[in-house]
């Protein structure tokens, strides 16, 4: 184990998973509502680990046996991506909620867990940050690889816990309807970004 290359990976899972995209505007808004959060926490960390894992383990192997992977992946996560974008927009354009927890009818466990597994898995990006860039940038540390990984898996999971857990804070602000209609908006622009992105190239 080599701490600089750990404090490496520690440093480049954080700036790569910063950025607000569809896998953390879903656990910012189950962190508002408190439902789920450490399952969606821990799915969100799984799998991150298990992807960096991959990528810095058998990047080239498994870009050799799935040549295929990268446009289904696109093609099924911008669909999945837009459907959702579009449910967020109904609920920016004519939705009354406001945080109140109590009242509203909260999704079940196995339900929540499926939406952010899909968001996860089924988005191009996330492997392209985290299985390809990771993988390349663990290559520069023969024989290190797995110390710049288990930094990045920390970096990762530091933040999801934080990002989910700190949203309580914002709940004062989310307790107006409006701020419920402007974040659905964001999430579905967001989405949809991204789902365009994902399809520019065909």
């Amino acid at each position: 184990m080599s701490l600089s290359i750990y404090l490496t990976g520690l440093m480049m899972g954080l700036s790569l998973i910063v950025a607000i995209g569809a896998q953390n505007a879903f656990l910012l808004r189950q962190g508002l509502l408190g439902r789920h959060v450490l399952a969606v926490c821990l799915a969100c960390a799984l799998s991150d680990a298990v992807l960096i894992l991959v990528g810095v383990t058998a990047l080239t192997s498994v870009t050799a046996l799935l040549p295929w992977l990268d446009p289904a992946m696109r093609i099924g996560g911008a669909a999945f991506l837009l459907l959702y974008a579009v449910r967020s927009l109904r609920s920016a354009l004519w939705g009354k909620d406001a945080l109140e927890v109590r009242q509203a009818v909260p999704a079940s466990l196995k339900a929540t867990l499926a939406t952010c597994l899909a968001i996860t898995w089924l988005n191009p990006h996330v492997y392209l940050d985290t299985v390809v860039l990771l993988g390349t940038i663990a290559a520069r540390f023969p024989g290190f690889e797995l110390s710049f990984a288990a930094g990045a898996m920390t970096g990762s999971t530091l933040f999801f816990f934080a990002f989910g857990y700190g949203a309580r804070l914002l709940r004062p602000i989310f307790a107006r309807p409006l701020a419920w209609r402007v974040l659905d908006g964001l999430i579905a622009l967001t989405m949809t970004a991204i789902a365009l992105q994902l399809l520019r190239h065909f």
